[in-house]
């Protein structure tokens, strides 16, 4: 019979554990040495670039430098294309043709194509694969290939405090409000107001914010609540052990008594602090919070 080997000690394992070390490390190395940042722009020539802004390495395709300009405290995720023109070379004249605003956060392997003016709002965060393009195919004469015929272009707006889900698509012409969110895989084009929430292809308004109604429909669940300062995590565990018990409690119909002294003297503290634990009543009444009949209707005008 033969012999069983230990792979993990073996001279070969032992080797292939040094080796991926090795690689790790470099890799770790060329990604902090590759960072384009204000201070180190390599071989790039931004017409702006703000300090904090950093474009993580690899970067994708990026051309037309000199008419780009990236605010302050942007974060650029990895493989993600810059592009203004159509191709690399051309004079697009004095003023910027992309302009990004301060802290905006852009992820993994999306693209930003502008041959025309495209300009993205401060504090907007875009997931990775998203497309933000203001040039499209054309195809008016029946007889020519569509890759050869003159693309039609449009600028492209996109507000202050978006948030563009992975892989959405914004078309040539979109012009898309603040604070609004895009659902992923969504399709833009047109105009989206202010504080709404946009989804399919292509994307239709399926929630608005109204000054005198909030937001309609409903939201299904309530605002996230900040953590105050001076909370400890020990306060955080006996909140957490207390509104499991008065989970516990409602779903069996009886007083919760799980938590310990210590955990209810803890959840006092904490409330004296401001963290606050939604009673039993308070959560059934969240839980049972549902959209409208059929899903979000598109809401009227505000």
């Amino acid at each position: 019979m033969p012999k069983n080997k230990n792979v993990f000690s073996s001279p070969a394992a032992r080797g292939r554990r040094l080796a991926q070390r090795v690689v790790h490390r470099c890799w770790a190395w060329a990604q902090d040495a590759g960072a384009v940042t204000a201070r180190h722009p390599g071989r790039l020539r931004f017409g702006a670039i703000g300090p904090g802004t950093r474009l993580a390495f690899p970067q994708g395709t990026i051309f037309g430098e000199r008419w780009i300009h990236l605010g302050d405290h942007c974060v650029i995720g990895e493989q993600v294309t810059l592009t203004a023109g159509l191709v690399p070379g051309v004079d697009l004249g004095p003023d910027p043709v992309l302009r990004i605003g301060d802290g905006v956060v852009i992820g993994r392997g999306s693209h930003v194509i502008a041959d025309t003016r495209v300009t993205i709002g401060s504090d907007c965060y875009v997931g990775p694969y998203v497309y933000v393009t203001s040039t499209n195919h054309s195809y008016d004469d029946p007889h020519q290939p569509i890759g050869r015929q003159w693309p039609r272009m449009e600028p492209v707006e996109i507000g202050t405090g978006c948030w563009i889900g992975t892989g959405a698509v914004i078309l040539p012409g979109a012009v898309v409000g603040r604070n609004v969110v895009v659902a992923a895989g969504a399709v833009v084009r047109g105009t989206v107001p202010d504080h709404s929430v946009v989804a399919g292809a292509p994307a239709r308004v399926v929630r608005r914010w109204c000054p005198e109604l909030g937001w309609q429909p409903p939201l299904r669940t309530p605002a996230p609540v900040a953590i105050p300062e001076g909370v400890t995590p020990e306060q955080l565990l006996a909140l957490a052990a207390h509104e499991e018990a008065q989970r516990a409690a409602v779903a069996l119909t009886a007083p919760a008594g799980a938590a310990s002294d210590a955990a209810v003297s803890l959840v006092e503290e904490a409330a004296a602090v401001g963290v606050r634990s939604p009673g039993a009543g308070e959560s059934a009444v969240a839980a049972r919070r549902t959209e409208p009949p059929g899903g979000a209707a598109a809401p009227e005008d505000c």
